[in-house]
């Protein structure tokens, strides 16, 4: 009994003894906001401790680059601040819809993303922060023949918001990264550190981010992870084996590319891990004792952390057991005892083997299983070469991912509609799989694919085939999976739409930027900042993006007393973007009290649509009368 009360005392947590320790608690916070800031340092007696870096914070919160010469533990490398630079400062760009090469526009959940990934990620921080359950990127491998992006760094704010194209003399936005290049692994660290560092921040406090890597970088890929995410939100990596050889490359030629899974904030909810199959259970679970409590299988009864530490005596043959050495039993003595007589611990089939706890399927919290690190029959390079030459009837590109592969690692992580977000989207493989599992279990995920219009060689079957963009491919192997899914599944209703926007400069007039820059004779500018060449449906995704409204909510159209007005899944926004002077009525006080009798939760005017004034001032005080929760706004 002695023996049992210190075991036990043992297990439990000991008290503090002091008051809270409020520095540790504020290192705690800041790692959560910003885990790159958080390394370690050593106390007065030699012991190492988690600490601040105080000169990455400053730069976290400075538009200018901070310099700072003190020694830490850290990934360091050639322009590394003028990374971080780079992911802070604001861009004065837009997304802006193309209906023509969306499927379903007004209707459907989905996004595709055309432009530069680090715009696309700027602009969907206000309207997509916290929200991504999953992330998944298949980023270039840095292998000396792909391409990196080239982004400009150690740019003012306000170089940033007037001129945001990054790139370089000839426009290209892609460079080849070779070896010879002295800042090979640099270069890759700098293009992919703002990346990360902004996916981040749309990642649910659940939600997961696979990064894939092949032997090239995996190793800085890890650091840099280790640092954005910290070290200790690191969930595990996934070796993929990709081909059945390595043809002879390198002195052990690689077949395998690594998924590293990184979480938000570690915990069990981030892993949903893979659903039982009828097989598994079938194999796994048996119930050879016909107990009342149904199929069963068996776990062990010890583990390798310090527990309680006895005797177990087998109540029908006497024999004592103890743990394995170097392990305890998980339950203390009176707990298996209790656990003996209910018939929850057994001692093999025979009644002579060493305990085991009897784990029963009626009594899992969760119908799934652990994904394991090591992945050998979840599809294979030429699976997803031979998938997409299939759906697009001619092999446009080597070595997509393959659908199944990218499935799996949605079926682990997401389920009903969880939102998924790929920014190196490629061929849309993600989109593709997401589409997939929603058909197999009825889920509605939906996705945002970003993707670059990188040119397609024109030597390429690719571009022989009419492909001129990389973006293309992936947007038209979304059209045909689709079809094939439909046909496959006849059943199912799912989303197969995508809506289509393009990265692109804002639709203000520069000088909207810097007015104090217009001299007196451009003053006839300021009349009207909004550039000509851009739509009412343009200036109605600048207006949800800077009101942070999701993009994929549904639009729809109406005519109120002569003037066009869109309205945002339902009542959520309304927007008039009209103006005076082409032949429209103009916004008149009669106009805005149909408007408000709708009572939309958010409403926007142009400010040019005003008949005069007087109606302008009046605006916000018809809506106090009839609408007082809408806010209202003008462009």
């Amino acid at each position: 009994m002695k023996e049992q009360k210190m075991s036990e005392w043992k297990d439990m947590e000991k008290l503090k003894m002091h008051s809270p320790d409020f520095t540790g608690e504020n290192i705690r916070k800041l790692a959560e906001l910003f885990p790159d800031c958080v390394t370690e340092s050593r106390d007065n007696k030699g012991r190492v401790k988690r600490a601040v870096d105080f000169d990455l914070l400053r730069q976290e919160l400075s538009s200018t680059l901070v310099e700072g010469p003190q020694e830490r533990y850290r990934l360091d490398w050639p322009g590394k601040r003028e990374a971080l630079l780079t992911a802070n400062a604001p861009i004065a760009k837009t997304l802006r819809p193309c209906r023509e090469e969306s499927v379903d526009f007004d209707t459907t959940e989905n996004l595709f993303i055309e432009g530069d990934n680090l715009d696309a990620l700027k602009l969907l921080q206000e309207t997509y922060l916290g929200k991504v359950k999953m992330i998944y990127i298949d980023p270039p491998y840095n292998t000396g023949k792909d391409f990196i992006y080239r982004d400009r760094f150690a740019k003012s704010v306000d170089d940033y918001l007037l001129d945001s194209g990054q790139e370089d003399e000839e426009g290209n936005r892609l460079v080849a990264n070779t070896e010879s290049n002295g800042r090979f692994h640099s270069d890759w660290l700098s293009m992919m550190y703002p990346r990360l560092k902004l996916a981040r921040n749309l990642l649910r406090d659940d939600g997961v981010i696979f990064v894939s890597i092949d032997d090239n970088e995996v190793a800085n890929l890890r650091k840099l992870c280790d640092e954005i995410f910290g070290e200790e939100n690191c969930l595990g990596v996934i070796i993929w084996k990709k081909k059945t050889n390595g043809n002879n490359m390198g002195y052990i030629p690689p077949v395998h590319d690594y998924f590293l899974c990184y979480a938000k904030l570690a915990a069990d909810n981030c892993l949903l891990g893979f659903p039982l199959t009828k097989d598994f259970i079938k194999k796994n679970y048996q119930n050879p004792d016909n107990d009342p409590r149904g199929p069963w299988t068996t776990s062990d009864l010890s583990a390798n952390h310090k527990g309680p530490y006895f005797p177990i005596k087998n109540p029908l043959t006497g024999k004592v057991h103890y743990p394995p050495e170097g392990r305890y039993w998980v339950f203390g003595e009176d707990e298996v005892k209790k656990r003996i007589r209910d018939g929850r611990i057994i001692f093999g089939k025979t009644g002579k083997a060493s305990p085991v706890q009897k784990k029963f399927l009626s009594e899992r919290n969760s119908i799934r299983k652990k994904a394991e690190s090591w992945w050998d029959s979840h599809g294979m390079n030429e699976d997803g070469t031979k998938e997409l030459a299939e759906l697009l009837t001619t092999k446009v590109f080597d070595h997509p991912k393959p659908s199944l592969t990218i499935k799996h690692l949605c079926n682990i992580v997401t389920q009903n509609d969880d939102l998924i977000l790929d920014f190196f989207a490629g061929t849309a493989t993600t989109a593709h799989a997401a589409m997939k599992l929603n058909a197999e279990d009825g889920g509605n995920r939906k996705y945002i694919m970003v993707q670059l219009p990188e040119p397609c060689d024109e030597k390429s079957e690719a571009y022989k085939a009419g492909y001129k963009t990389i973006a293309e491919i992936g947007k038209e192997r979304i059209r045909r999976a689709a079809a094939k899914i439909k046909e496959e599944h006849p059943d199912w209703n799912g989303d197969t739409g995508f809506r289509v926007l393009k990265v692109d400069s804002s639709n203000f007039k520069d000088i909207y930027y810097s007015p104090d820059a217009i001299k007196q004779t451009q003053l006839e500018l300021l009349r009207d900042h909004i550039k000509d060449d851009r739509t009412p449906e343009d200036l109605l995704f600048q207006v949800l993006l800077d009101w942070g409204v999701d993009l994929s909510l549904p639009i729809t159209k109406e005519i109120i007393a002569g003037m066009e007005v869109f309205f945002v899944d339902d009542n959520a926004l309304a927007a008039c973007f009209e103006k005076t002077g082409t032949g429209k009525p103009g916004i008149t006080e009669d106009f805005v009290k149909e408007l408000a009798k709708r009572e939309p939760l958010r409403v926007v005017f142009r400010d040019q649509g005003f008949r005069d004034d007087s109606v302008k001032i009046n605006v916000e005080q018809i809506f106090k009368v009839l609408s007082p929760h809408t806010e209202v706004k003008t462009i």
